[in-house]
């Protein structure tokens, strides 16, 4: 077997240092002149609500475009391909039915929080609020530690991958990748998370097209779906799949695959469930775009790794046994593919170096944009949930703001530190993904029911959690001592132990939470508390703002204006309609991306066909398009009037025709003694913003 790393990195590690920190400094700069045109312009200022809620404004476009963003980790490109190499065309499917169902049932608890607790700034204000310290402790250490997780795999596959192409130490990728989202963060807050996730989103999805195209179209060895498929069909033979009907990489009856199926879908409902990045959004979100948002963020996401996945494991498995392929003449070893390396060796095997570069823009931004996610979801539960309600409860919006930038400091070297220390253990993103929801998925189902079921009482909600984790790791660690007869990482990360112990995490509530209830008794719980929840004190940071620039008017601040009594039933009234769209549409999706479409498929033992795999891959490619016009265009239709308000008053500034008023309007130079009222453009313009 040809050793890798003898033949040395396609790219030099001028080119890693140069995309991790220049593109890193590039956006982090672009974030600052936004800021700054966003509040000479749009009147908005930096407040600790800002920061964390963006006003509670932002538009479906943008929702949608961020929940692909954060979903579209460092696992989703890295981990689906692994299993497409070692399952076939199962493995990307069940990968992306598997993980795209959270989100669309999430848009439930989406708007469910948004109905429950108006203010919040985060889902653990709404537990405490509910049951108080306890639960709250309970429930603040489960969302801490998915946010470690996730960022840890992250940063280990990411790290992996600048390795593998670029010859940069992993310890320095762990190390450097954070700065820039670390920067961009502090100065936009999760506005900056919005923007810079919808241009992450765009670059995924062209790159993802340029190794679609490649792989189908143009490259000279394979360069049609049915060479892919001829080239598979030999693959088979000369390695076929224990488990797979017939031994082939091209049916969805895949036992192996089947057992991943359901740890992702267990995994996942943890790590959607309980990342408070996804509660950040859902606030983020107006009241009309929350639904809209995650049920299009869930469905664009879908094509993702679906069509990426099937692209690049299967173009590994059709190339490997040509001299192009990084590791030819052997196939790729399981520790490169568990560090999600088949997507590298795949695209450079298709582009050579232009794969290579391709591949590490791409991971960057998948690390990058979920890393920003994990820092707001992080620093707002620091800020909130400990510095706010257990330190200094009577703290103003200043010092909020400056407890979410140290917090976003500090998260970031322990991290980065962290994940260094995993990957000298000998854990890569491959485990991580796997092992996650044995820790965390035992406090998915008292989550979901603290907004949905108004009789669970704070025990049933503090205990259940923590009795389903002890009873994950005993199924986790039991099954892979009698399996193996050792605990080893090799051991403890294969299928079963998995699978038993990600499933007894997930269901155990499911028995804990009716007999705690029963004993201790229903809450009968009226909500009340929850929507008490006030928001941050931004006065002093608003005020200052005003007298420093004389551009800032309070009541003109992005969710600081006073609403009417009537703007805030209308407001009820469109959510509680959400709610029984969100259930009904959640539902049916759920059913058919898990039952209608692939158990025939499962049960037939079908192997595809020629004309029926061409099928299948244009069917994904078709879907990345629809994705493309979802997250990609529609966002720059939404936002038109704000970009086109932004850029004419931007240039009337710039040649002196116009200046920023009180009003945090533009107005033309001589005209300061007329009305001062803005034209119905401008107000428009201005409300949009």
């Amino acid at each position: 077997m040809a050793d890798v790393s003898k033949v040395g990195p396609p790219l030099s590690q001028a080119s890693g240092y140069g995309i991790v920190l220049g593109l890193g400094f590039a956006f982090a700069l672009g974030m600052i002149a936004t800021t700054w045109a966003l509040k000479r312009y749009h009147n908005e200022v930096q407040t600790s609500e800002a920061f964390s809620t963006a006003g509670r404004t932002v538009k479906s476009g943008l929702v949608a475009s961020a929940v692909v963003s954060s979903w579209t980790w460092a696992a989703t490109l890295l981990q689906s391909s692994g299993v497409a190499y070692n399952y076939g065309v199962s493995g990307p499917f069940w990968y992306a039915s598997g993980a795209t169902v959270q989100i669309i049932l999430f848009a439930t608890l989406a708007i469910e929080l948004k109905r429950r607790a108006p203010n919040a700034h985060t889902f653990l204000e709404a537990v405490r609020a509910r049951y108080g310290m306890v639960t709250h402790l309970v429930f603040l250490t489960f969302g801490l530690v998915t946010n470690i997780l996730v960022t840890a795999m992250l940063l280990t596959g990411g790290s992996a991958v600048v390795q593998s192409l670029t010859g940069v130490p992993t310890a320095a990728a762990c190390f450097l990748l954070p700065i820039g989202v670390v920067l961009y963060t502090m100065f936009g807050g999760i506005k900056a998370t919005f923007l810079t996730d919808y241009v992450h989103t765009v670059m995924i999805l062209i790159i993802i097209f340029i190794f679609a195209f490649t792989t189908y179209a143009t490259n000279d060895i394979l360069g049609s779906p049915g060479r892919v498929y001829e080239r598979i069909v030999a693959a088979a033979k000369a390695h076929p799949v224990e488990g797979n009907t017939d031994g082939s990489y091209l049916t969805m009856h895949s036992k192996e695959g089947a057992i991943f199926f359901v740890i992702n879908i267990v995994g996942n409902f943890g790590t959607v469930f309980l990342d408070n990045g996804y509660y950040n959004k859902a606030i983020a979100a107006s009241p009309v775009d929350a639904l809209p948002g995650y049920v299009m963020g869930g469905l664009s996401w879908f094509a993702i790794p679906w069509l990426c996945a099937t692209t690049m494991g299967l173009a590994a498995l059709a190339l490997e046994n040509n001299p192009v392929f990084p590791t030819y003449p052997g196939r790729i070893p399981s520790h490169e593919v568990s560090a999600g390396l088949v997507l590298p060796h795949a695209a450079t095997a298709l582009l050579g170096k232009g794969g290579a570069s391709a591949t590490l823009l791409l991971i960057f931004m998948a690390v990058t944009s979920a890393s920003s996610a994990e820092l707001i979801a992080v620093s707002s539960i620091f800020t909130y949930d400990i510095y706010q309600t257990y330190i200094n409860p009577k703290a103003s919006g200043k010092f909020l703001i400056r407890m979410s930038h140290v917090s976003c400091v500090v998260y970031s070297i322990i991290m980065a530190s962290f994940s260094t220390g995993l990957y000298y253990a000998g854990i890569g993103m491959g485990y991580i993904y796997l092992m996650m929801g044995c820790i965390i998925s035992s406090a998915v189902i008292p989550a979901t029911l603290t907004l949905v079921w108004k009789d669970q009482n704070w025990v049933a909600a503090a205990a259940s959690p923590v009795l389903g984790l002890i009873c994950a790791l005993i199924a986790w660690l039991t099954t892979a001592k009698s399996q193996c007869g050792s605990l080893s990482v090799e051991c403890t990360g294969s299928n079963y132990p998995m699978l038993a112990g990600n499933v007894a995490a997930l269901l155990s509530p499911i028995v804990f939470v009716p007999v705690f209830t029963l004993i201790f008794g229903r809450q009968n719980y009226d909500w009340q508390s929850m929507k008490n929840i006030r928001r941050g004190d931004d006065t002093d940071i608003i005020r200052r703002s005003s007298v420093a620039s004389g551009a800032v008017d309070p009541e003109l601040v992005p969710g600081s204006e006073h609403r009417s009594q009537a703007e805030e039933e209308a407001e009820v009234a469109h959510l509680n309609k959400a709610a029984k769209i969100a259930r009904s549409l959640t539902v049916f999706m759920t059913i058919a991306l898990l039952v209608l479409w692939p158990m025939p498929m499962y049960g037939a033992s079908y192997v595809f066909s020629k004309k029926f795999f061409t099928g299948w891959v244009v069917v994904g490619i078709m879907w990345l398009f629809f994705s493309t016009l979802c997250v990609g265009i529609f966002p720059v239709w939404q936002g038109r009037k704000t970009a086109a308000h932004t850029i004419k008053s931007m240039f009337l500034d710039l040649t002196g025709k116009r200046k920023p008023t009180l009003q945090g309007r533009v107005q033309e130079v001589g005209d300061e003694d007329d009305s001062g009222s803005a034209t119905p453009e401008e107000k428009v313009a201005t409300k949009t913003g």
